[in-house]
């Protein structure tokens, strides 16, 4: 409980530190948004009507004062108006939000999947020829600009080849494009993660022992390699989230995929600050969220995480040390045999000091 409180707090520190960055990062910005939005000469309006307008918004108030009426409306809800277009802020995050989510969630899915399929087949793939293409895989994805991707699936998927239309395209057809321009960056880190584990894993002991044991590659992958190894992918996946809002801006624009993309390339072009701040607080929000949900499924994933720690008044003589040791050494044996298949017995017998030379040597020749 004392672990899930402290995470919990360090995420409200965090969304506070972010908030109060972003408030004064938007505030030193030059230029005035009201001036730039009403101050054309074609609207005709005098400079008393632009006064009035700027006491309508609070922007007449204080900085500190703008600060604190700027809190108390994001924890109520109310986001405040776009300079831009008088609507209200909350009305158009409620309009952009759920597009921007669905290409997010789809992106990050088909991240995964990639990632998963570039890191097995450079590690288990059939010849090294093989390993090593899909190795060289990650570092190019990475070096692709979001928006030179999806320019070149544009140009080849729905110019050349005709396949995705870009006009009177269907709900479904619009999204495989951006969805797939979304996904390439964001998988290639994840893959590379997820290989540097399975190659560390890969050389634990354990597995040595469970391949001795009879296990074959497939159930070695999936039963012991590949779960070791999904805590720092699990963690890589969370920080890119991140990057994976600032690639839904990008591919939002280059698509002109209405959506969160779309509102805050807008609201920059029109310095609509309070559009931008509600953005920036969002973003942060979801982060720092699913930060919190990573840390909290650490120890359900491993379970030496929420392990109980040893009493102060515990044993330490050396006979119960010697039955604590052989205790935890059967146990690790149930436990290997458990996850191979092979019964407990077998396996106690074949280690025990009264197996046969025979079968220790033929033990030792399978755990080369």
């Amino acid at each position: 409980m004392s672990y899930v409180l402290r995470r919990v707090g360090q995420a409200v520190l965090v969304l506070a530190l972010a908030y109060t960055a972003a408030y004064l990062l938007l505030a030193a910005l030059p230029g005035d948004a009201v001036i730039a939005r009403y101050g054309s000469p074609e609207l005709g309006l005098t400079p008393e009507q632009i006064e009035a307008i700027r006491q309508s918004l609070g922007a007449d108030q204080p900085l500190i004062v703008q600060y604190v009426r700027s809190i108390a409306g994001f924890l109520t809800g109310d986001f405040g108006y776009s300079v831009a277009s008088g609507a209200a802020v909350s009305d158009l995050i409620v309009t952009a939000l759920p597009p921007t989510l669905t290409l997010a969630v789809l992106g990050l899915a088909l991240a995964v999947l990639l990632a998963v399929t570039i890191a097995f087949t450079a590690t288990y793939g059939a010849g090294r020829a093989l390993r090593r293409v899909f190795r060289g895989i990650p570092p190019l994805f990475v070096s692709l600009p979001v928006f030179w991707i999806g320019i070149i699936l544009i140009q080849i998927f729905s110019f050349r080849l005709g396949l995705v239309p870009v006009i009177g395209a269907n709900p479904v057809q619009a999204l495989i494009l951006p969805v797939i321009t979304l996904a390439i960056p964001i998988a290639a880190p994840l893959s590379q993660v997820l290989m540097r584990s399975i190659d560390e894993v890969r050389e634990q002991p354990f597995v040595a022992v469970v391949r001795a044991r009879g296990a074959g590659t497939s159930w070695l992958l999936w039963r012991n390699v590949a779960r070791n190894a999904l805590l720092p992918t699990l963690t890589m996946a969370g920080l890119l989230f991140g990057e994976l809002v600032g690639g839904a801006v990008v591919t939002e624009t280059v698509f002109a995929r209405a959506g969160i993309g779309q509102l805050t390339a807008q609201a920059v072009a029109n310095r609509d600050t309070p559009v931008l701040l509600a953005v920036v607080v969002i973003s942060t929000v979801a982060f720092v969220a699913i930060n919190l949900v990573v840390d909290l499924l650490y120890p359900v994933l491993d379970a030496r995480l929420r392990s109980p720690r040893r009493g102060r008044g515990a044993s330490s003589s050396p006979a119960a040390s010697g039955a604590a040791t052989a205790a935890a050494e059967r146990a690790v044996d149930e436990l290997v045999d458990a996850e191979v298949g092979v019964p407990a017995e077998v396996g106690r017998a074949a280690a025990s000091p009264a197996a046969s030379p025979a079968a220790s040597e033929a033990a030792r020749g399978g755990t080369r």
